[in-house]
């Protein structure tokens, strides 16, 4: 296949060339770009070109900074927006480390801010491109996705080294789609900021100091704190499910504590229950991962009634 097979098409409608003229301000991370094989997608393509020209900007960062704001190039989180929101061009974005590291993602603590001001600490969670064997379980989750070429859904079929990065660039945006969709319903998810290609910027769940909230898998409730716990759980179940959706890989470890709050993030693989032939499975699947873990912290099956529950859950996506 032809290099120039590849120019044309824009999988995300980000339509660049659309975009008004203005000075580029912005500075960028100190790393080396990294050394990538296979193809990329256009709005990789685009981003890596806008790192270069912002290697000859004449505009100095301020001391500590390590990029300008990518406010003005990103997709937005839903509307109406947090008050706590930086969304000034003049701002900085310094990160402050490395919070989370796996194998679809790193996430670090960014602080967005106008130079002399607070401004918000951030959570960046950055997608790993086609040179790391990512997202190795994809197959299923994918299914009932489509694209709107037949060549993208082939190379993606196919695993090839473009295909691959397609599916990495498609998974930060259903991540960013699902949280916007559930922030807004009120589900309890972090704010999503913003997307940049493969680079998210969500709320940070955590204390101002930078000390993260800890996953579920690491506090040791009362018991009544327990019983309060789970049924925040399945209050959240309850809702994704009436939006026809699965977390699709729910289990202690992706679910935090924040002051009380029992709050659900790394939704990549969120599952369309009704377009997805395995969709009741996935229903299932996260109540009993969810379930398994309360049981061993003590929490009996006379309170969780998980039987009971699927079939509410699977009621509720209309799959009964």
């Amino acid at each position: 296949m032809r290099q120039h097979d590849f120019e044309d098409f824009d999988l995300f409608d980000d339509q660049p060339s659309r975009r008004p003229a203005r000075a580029r301000r912005r500075g960028r991370f100190d790393e080396p770009e990294p050394t990538r094989s296979g193809r990329l997608t256009q709005a990789e393509r685009v981003r890596l070109a806008k790192l270069r020209d912002d290697a000859y900007t004449e505009n100095e960062l301020p001391e500590g900074a390590d990029r300008w704001s990518t406010w003005d190039d990103a997709e937005h989180g839903p509307l109406p927006r947090p008050d706590w929101v930086v969304t000034e061009l003049a701002a900085v974005d310094t990160d402050l480390g490395v919070l989370k590291t796996g194998k679809e993602a790193d996430v670090h603590l960014l602080r967005r801010a106008l130079p002399g001001t607070p401004g918000a600490l951030l959570a960046a969670k950055r997608y790993r491109s086609d040179e790391h064997k990512l997202f190795h379980r994809d197959a299923g989750y994918l299914e009932g996705r489509r694209m709107r070429r037949s060549r993208e859904m082939r190379a993606m079929a196919h695993r090839s080294a473009f295909g691959r990065n397609l599916i990495a660039e498609q998974w930060a945006v259903a991540e960013f789609a699902a949280l916007s969709r559930l922030w807004t319903l009120g589900a309890p998810v972090p704010y999503p900021v913003q997307r940049e290609g493969m680079e998210l910027l969500l709320e940070f769940l955590g204390e101002e100091d930078g000390t993260a909230a800890p996953r579920l898998a690491q506090v040791r409730p009362d018991p009544d704190e327990l019983t309060d716990l789970w049924f925040q759980a399945t209050a959240a179940l309850e809702l994704l499910a009436s939006e026809g959706l699965a977390h699709g890989d729910l289990s202690a470890y992706n679910l935090l504590v924040h002051r009380g709050r029992l709050m659900v993030i790394d939704l990549p693989q969120v599952v369309d229950v009704v377009a997805n032939p395995g969709g009741a499975e996935f229903l299932a699947r996260d109540v009993r991962n969810l379930a398994g873990w309360f049981h061993g912290r003590g929490l009996g099956e006379h309170v969780t009634r998980t039987e009971e529950l699927l079939a509410e859950l699977v009621s509720a996506a209309g799959l009964a």
